[in-house]
C-alpha cells in the first residue's frame, strides 16, 4: 500500500550512541519530503530525524516515549518511528534501496 514505516537504521543509532529519549511527532500532522518530523538524543548527541517521503503522520510508536533505548537494539524492526500515509509515491524511486545504503555507510566509515 502507500504506508511507509519510518525510524532510523542500525547504522545510525550506532553512530548516535546509547538513545535516551526521542520527540515524535501527533498522528495527522503532514510533513513533506526532508522536513524534520522529530529529534533522537542519546548520551552524545542531538539528532534530527527526517521524513523521507511527503505525507501524512498515521500513527506513532508510543513505546519509544517509554522505551527510548528499543532503538538500539531494534532499530530496523520493533523501533519504528512513524506510520507516514505516502502522499507522493513518485518521491520513493528518489530513496536508496539496502544494498545502495550499505555502500554510502561503508563509505562514512572511512
Amino acid at each position: 500500500g502507500n504506508v511507509a514505516t519510518v525510524g532510523i537504521t542500525d547504522f545510525a543509532q550506532a553512530a548516535l550512541g546509547d538513545i535516551v529519549f526521542v520527540d515524535l511527532p501527533e498522528p495527522d500532522d503532514e510533513f513533506e519530503a526532508k522536513e524534520s518530523f522529530g529529534s533522537v538524543e542519546s548520551v552524545k548527541a542531538a539528532s534530527d530525524v527526517y521524513a523521507p517521503v511527503s505525507g501524512k503522520v498515521l500513527e506513532v510508536n508510543e513505546t519509544l516515549t517509554d522505551e527510548p533505548a528499543l532503538v538500539n537494539t531494534s532499530a530496523e524492526d520493533e523501533a519504528w518511528f512513524i506510520k507516514l500515509e505516502i502522499s507522493d509515491e513518485s518521491e520513493l524511486s528518489g530513496l536508496m534501496g539496502a544494498d545502495a545504503y550499505k555502500e554510502h555507510c561503508e563509505k562514512e566509515a572511512h
